[in-house]
Formats: C-alpha cells, sequence, structure tokens
C-alpha cells in the first residue's frame, strides 16, 4: 500500500512539473503573438493624408515627370494609434498636368506619390500594390486562398492626388508653398509600428515651418501724373476813338479816326503726363473641387454567380453608374434599367488603360465569389468593393 502511495506521489509530482515548464512556452507564445499583431500598422485601402507643398509648382516650368514635395499636414491615426505624424515628408511626381488659359480659369493635375519619409529616417516606398516593409511583405500570401482577399492587381497606383486649382493664365505659381492637397492611399499600406512610434517622439518636437509664397508677382503702385503747365498770354490794346471836329455853319463834323485795338495772345497750356492706375497681383491659387462632376456609365458581364456585400449576382450582363471621380462614390449596378443593388465603392485610378471589361472575385471560405473590382476597357480606373477585405 505504501508503494501505490508513494508511486502515485511521484507520477502527480511528475505531472506538476511538466505543467510548470509548459505554462511559461504556452505564455510566451501567446505573448509572441501579441507582439507580432501589434508590430505592424494597417492603414487601409481608401485612407486620405492632407499634405502641404514644401516646393511650389512654378506655372512657366511644370510638366509631367516633375518631382512633387510635400509633408503632412494632419496626423494619420489607425484605432488610436499614430500611424503617420505630422511634418512627416512625402515625395511624388506629376503624371499630367492641364495648364489655365482664359476661358478656363483652373489647372489640374494627376500625381502619384513614390515615398514617404519619417522625421527619424524611416523610408517607405510607394512603388506599387506590395508597398510594404521587408517584414510585411513576406506576410502576403503569394496567390489567392480561400477566405482572404486576392493581392491587388500590379496596374493600381500605391497613391494618388488629383487637385483641381482655381489659377488664372497670368499666375506665375500653380500651387503654392504651403498649398494643401490629399493624398490617396489606393491599397493597403502596412507600417512598422516600432519605427512609426520613434518617428512620431521626434515630429512632436518639430513644430510646422511657415509657409512663404513662391510668387514673384509684386503689385505695381498707381503713379498722380504731372498737372498742365500754363503760360499766360500777353493782353490786348483797347485802341483809340475816332476825334469829331464840330464843322461851322452848313459844313460837316470834321472825324478824324482812331487807332484799332489790338488782340492779345491767348495764354499756352503745357500738357502735364497722366499718371498710371494701380496695378494688382492675380489673386493666388485655390485648391478646390472640381464643380463639374462627371457621371459615368459602363457594362461589364459576369459569367459566374457572385455575391456583392452578400447580395447575389446571377451571371449576365449589367451596367454600373456612379458620379465623380472619387476617392469614394455611391455606386448603382443596374440590369434592364432595374436598380440591382446600390453600394458603396472605391474608384481607383490606373497605371495604365484596361484592355478589357474585367471582374475580379476573391473566394470565400465557403467557395462562394464575391466580386472583388471592375476594369473597364479603355479607361484607366477601377471600382474597388471592400467587402470584409483588410
Amino acid at each position: 500500500m505504501r508503494r501505490l502511495t508513494l508511486a502515485l506521489l511521484l507520477s502527480a509530482l511528475s505531472a506538476a512539473s511538466q505543467t510548470a515548464f509548459l505554462l511559461p512556452d504556452v505564455q510566451g507564445q501567446t505573448q509572441a503573438r501579441s507582439i507580432t499583431s501589434k508590430s505592424k500598422i494597417v492603414i487601409p485601402a481608401g485612407t486620405t493624408v492632407p499634405l502641404a507643398l514644401t516646393e511650389p509648382i512654378l506655372a512657366k516650368s511644370a510638366k509631367a515627370g516633375d518631382s512633387v514635395y510635400a509633408e503632412t499636414a494632419f496626423p494619420v491615426a489607425v484605432n488610436n494609434q499614430m500611424a503617420i505624424p505630422p511634418g512627416t515628408f512625402v515625395q511624388g511626381q506629376i503624371d499630367s498636368l492641364t495648364r489655365p488659359g482664359w476661358l478656363s480659369p483652373h489647372a489640374q493635375f494627376q500625381i502619384h506619390f513614390t515615398k514617404i519619409i519619417f522625421a527619424s529616417g524611416y523610408t517607405v516606398e510607394l512603388v506599387g500594390p506590395q508597398n510594404l516593409d521587408a517584414g510585411a511583405k513576406a506576410a502576403l500570401p503569394a496567390s489567392p486562398a480561400a477566405g482572404t482577399p486576392s493581392p491587388p492587381a500590379s496596374d493600381v497606383i500605391a497613391a494618388v492626388a488629383t487637385p483641381y486649382v482655381l489659377v488664372s493664365s497670368a499666375n506665375d505659381v500653380l500651387l503654392d508653398n504651403g498649398a494643401q492637397i490629399e493624398m490617396v492611399l489606393q491599397v493597403t499600406l502596412r507600417l512598422n509600428a516600432a519605427k512609426v512610434a520613434a518617428a512620431a517622439r521626434q515630429s512632436n518636437s518639430a513644430p510646422l515651418p511657415q509657409f512663404q509664397s513662391a510668387t514673384r508677382c509684386r503689385p505695381i503702385p498707381a503713379t498722380p501724373g504731372t498737372p498742365d503747365t500754363v503760360i499766360p498770354g500777353t493782353p490786348g490794346t483797347p485802341g483809340t476813338p475816332p476825334t469829331v471836329i464840330p464843322g461851322g455853319p452848313g459844313m460837316p463834323d470834321t472825324v478824324i479816326p482812331g487807332t484799332p485795338g489790338t488782340p492779345g495772345t491767348p495764354p499756352t497750356v503745357i500738357s502735364g503726363s497722366p499718371g498710371t492706375p494701380y496695378v494688382p497681383c492675380p489673386a493666388g491659387a485655390v485648391v478646390t473641387s472640381n464643380p463639374k462632376v462627371q457621371n459615368h456609365s459602363q457594362s461589364f458581364q459576369i459569367t459566374a454567380p457572385v455575391q456583392v456585400f452578400g447580395k447575389p449576382l446571377p451571371v449576365g450582363s449589367y451596367q454600373v453608374t456612379w458620379k465623380g471621380s472619387g476617392p469614394w462614390a455611391q455606386v448603382e449596378i443596374l440590369q434592364n434599367g432595374n436598380l440591382v443593388l446600390g453600394v458603396r465603392a472605391r474608384v481607383v485610378l490606373l497605371s495604365r488603360i484596361s484592355p478589357a471589361d474585367t471582374p475580379e472575385t476573391s473566394t470565400g471560405s465557403d467557395g462562394s465569389l464575391s466580386l472583388r473590382s471592375l476594369r473597364f476597357a479603355g479607361q484607366n480606373l477601377a471600382l474597388y468593393f471592400d467587402q470584409g477585405a483588410e
């Protein structure tokens, strides 16, 4: 009996010892997973980032291909965590430019951005859909798997801005120092949380600069001119009246003519010089929204049943309509002119024109297909339906 009791006691001690050694490993794995999940900051596609230009875009020299330099004018936070601090530098490039004219006093730009540089030197390249640092890039699936969204297509521009600027053809600056534009992140951006935190600590101590206008225009003051110069003329002489000598009885009077007066000379007037009016500088460029809202209407084909936010779309031909250039738009999907579905979608600019109408789908865990995006033949834009995608 004693041997049995001792054996049970030793067995219990052995099990307790194994449990004691296992618990720290389980806790360590949990902590590791927690640290891993918090090591990245994920900024969702469609996020807008306010920027202020740090170098002007001049009217005479601006052209496609020129670099654009700016800094964030307002912080971007995700889940109450700082993601992009104010004062973070951003570099981009002009893709296209419409200059102002006499009948169209506005300029339009399309700009894509190439990198984000934090105050600490942490740099994130924006070279395409896979805008990730080395650690995050390895975490992406190589191909779409069940229950995971497919990676973005290679024609999606990572980050863009399409400012519409009220400016006249007389302005020498199209976008001035400090002009605020909005950068739209068109793909999900993953950042290293520790590096962002380090940059945030440095940026907090650096106030935003006071921007000075780059225009060379200076108003020209008015001049009063000079008054007329008047040279007085000479006065005339009155002359003398005739002299009359009365005649004797029966004799006429004798009249001796007087001398006529002489006219004077008029004053001479030398005209003064006229004054010049005040010449003001044209009003500065103002970034605003395009007052002409464009209506879009496109067609597409569904060759296999799909879902859009849980709503089934059977096989068939459809039309899609929306207004404006995004980044978000209310989209209506119609069939034979009848409304099938109204949803909110992202309007995404592409780096190339699509050769054909292309619906892109993702596969759910149950095998069902969800409509992820729509591309249209001859267009350099797409609609993205973010249905639970990261």
